[in-house]
Order: C-alpha cells, then structure tokens, then sequence
C-alpha cells in the first residue's frame, strides 16, 4: 500500500492560507515553534534593529533573514548576503566596504557590500567566523553607520540594516575569546533562534511533501508508509537541507511511484535497514522481529537491561522473554524447502510464534 505524504498532513492543504496570513509563507511548517518563529520575525521586520539569527547548519538561517527583508519597510531596497567564512583576510576590507580607484596598479573602484545594501538588508552569515582583525572592523562600521574604502580618506554614510548568522554560540564564542565582547553586544539583544528538524519533528512530512511537490514538473513521487516513518525517526544532522537533498536524490533515482525504504541511503535507514530489511527478507514472525530488535536495544544500552526495559517500555520479565527467543532461527529452517516441510507449515513454527 502507498502512502501519499499528502493525505498524511491535513495542515498542508491549508499552509498557504495560514502562512499568508502570518506573512511568512516560505518558511514551511506548522509546528508550534515555528508558528512562534514566524510571530517574532513579523515583530522584529517591523524595526530597523539590527539582529542576531542562531541555528545550526542548514536550518534556514539565510531564509529567515530573507523573511525579514520581505516583510520589513526595507523591501523595496536589496538583501545582500556574504558568507563571512568564505572571505579571504586580505580581502576582507575592499569586500565590506570598498575599494578606491587606483588604490594599486590595476585595480578597479567599487562599492563594498555595504554600499550595495543600500536602503536594504546587509546579511552577514557565518559571522562567527571573522577574525579578530576582521570583527574590529565590522564593529566600527556598526558604530558609525559609516564605511571608509581601502585607500579612501572620508567616511561615507551608509543607511543599511543589518542581520548576522552564525551556526555556534556566539555568548560561548565569547567566553572562551573567540569573539569581541563588544561586537557581540552590537549585534546580540534582538536574537532569533532557528530550531533544528529533530527539534521540529511534526513538520518533517510537511517538508517532505513540499520538496516533492517542487519537483513535481520532473516527476510525481509518494512515500511509502516506511519511509514516512523512517523520515521521522532520523535525527537529521544536516536539518533541512539535508532532508532536501535525500528527496532531490530519490526523485532522480527511485524506478518506481512511489519511494520506497531501499530507495534511501543506508545512514538514513538506520533501524530500518538493519532489522526490518532483514526480518522481511527472513519472513521472521512479530516475536522474532521483537526479539531482534530488543537485543539491539539493549547493546545501544550498554547490556543494562533496566536501562533496556525503560526504552523499550517493557517489564524485565518480558525482556528476559525476548532475549530466550531463537524463533527466527526455527523458523528460516521450518520455511527451507525440505521434502518434509515443503507442502505444510512446520507444526512448530506456529507454537514458537
């Protein structure tokens, strides 16, 4: 049986009603925190204050600035994003702020990236990864509102909002000198956190069926009821953009309508490739599938067994039960092709079951 993520998420046929109502409609899912997250995005456009976004890496830290812009009075002005971490030291200078005519044999005049947001949004991600030399530099222009291009000698004004990024703390960043106390005090104060897809399980379907519906001009997938679950039990190290480039690849490779548990990496099938995969191949019964999977719980457990039993929600009786079990061993013999077994099931598999 297949299982439409569409019929699976009853909020979806109503998103984009909801979220163009919020003002936020990019930003997918319906989950309480996000629903929180676009309630505080919508506040905070309504000021020009500078701001501070937190997430781990491929949450949508750049779509939440991008919200931001959108929905702020600066809309009609660019959204400029420079990736901190990308910038060469040398370079640092003439790409934030400028670079003067004849600064050097053959190098051109140009605008720095303040300049170019003009009357927008300057978007600075991965801002924890600036040097020291770097942040110092940053934070007088934050000061002053004001820019001075490599071999300049005025100061140039500039009307420019900005919003950082950064994937690591930037109070522990802070703690351990890794970042100025006083830049962090110039752009901290308006904090926006971006909460990670494990964080935000409820909107893991929503997102799937969003990507899939993107993708839809080049193909037409569902996902099977396995894959459904196993989408929600992934922990999702990548977050978001590692969900899209898993549905990005299964829309490229699945041979079928309808994707399938084999049709996804190993790492994302975790449990699944391990004991379902196995267990269905074996034909094993529910006992024995059981038996299998409490064992593996309790090697991730460390062999406690207590510990075993509280994640397994089972008593220790019961426990001990699935551990004595060898059914599936019975049972691969019982369904081998042997002229004694071969036209009746074995009598003993079903008493084991």
């Amino acid at each position: 049986m297949s299982f439409s993520s569409r019929s699976a998420l009853p909020v979806s046929g109503g998103r984009e009603s909801e979220h163009a109502r919020d003002g936020a409609a990019p930003l997918i899912g319906s989950s309480a925190v996000m629903r929180a997250l676009r309630r505080r995005i919508e506040r905070v456009a309504a000021t020009d204050f500078t701001v501070l976004i937190e997430g781990e890496s491929g949450t949508g830290k750049e779509l939440v600035a991008r919200q931001i812009h959108d929905l702020s009075r600066r809309n009609h002005g660019p959204f400029v994003a420079i990736n901190c971490a990308a910038l060469v030291e040398t370079l640092i200078e003439a790409e934030l702020f400028g670079i003067e005519e004849r600064t050097a044999t053959g190098v051109r005049g140009r605008r720095g990236k303040f300049e170019h947001a003009e009357g927008g949004t300057l978007f600075l991600d991965e801002v924890s990864d600036l040097s020291p030399s770097a942040q110092a530099k940053l934070l007088r222009a934050i000061q002053d509102l004001a820019v001075e291009r490599v071999g300049g000698l005025v100061s140039r004004r500039v009307n420019t909002r900005i919003v950082a990024a950064t994937n690591q703390s930037l109070a522990a960043q802070v703690e351990r000198s890794l970042f100025r106390t006083d830049l962090f005090y110039r752009l901290s104060g308006v904090e926006l956190n971006v909460p990670p897809l494990r964080g935000r399980r409820d909107d893991i379907l929503e997102l799937a069926q969003y990507f899939l519906t993107r993708h839809r001009h080049t193909r037409s997938l569902e996902l099977s009821p396995l894959v459904a679950d196993a989408l929600l039990t992934y922990d999702w190290p990548g977050n978001v953009r590692e969900l899209e480039r898993y549905l990005e690849a299964a829309v490229a490779l699945t041979e079928s309508d309808v994707i399938g548990l084999e049709d996804l990496p190993p790492r994302l099938r975790r449990e699944y490739g391990e004991i379902l995969l196995p267990s269905l191949g074996h034909g094993d019964t529910l006992r024995a599938w059981g038996s299998r999977y409490a064992r593996l719980v309790l090697a991730r457990s460390g062999y406690n067994k207590r510990q075993a039993c509280r994640a397994l929600g089972i008593s220790y009786h019961t426990l001990q039960a699935y551990l004595r079990y060898h059914g599936w061993e019975r049972q691969k013999a019982a369904l081998a092709p042997t002229p004694a077994n071969s036209g009746s099931i074995a009598q003993g598999e079903c008493l084991s079951s």
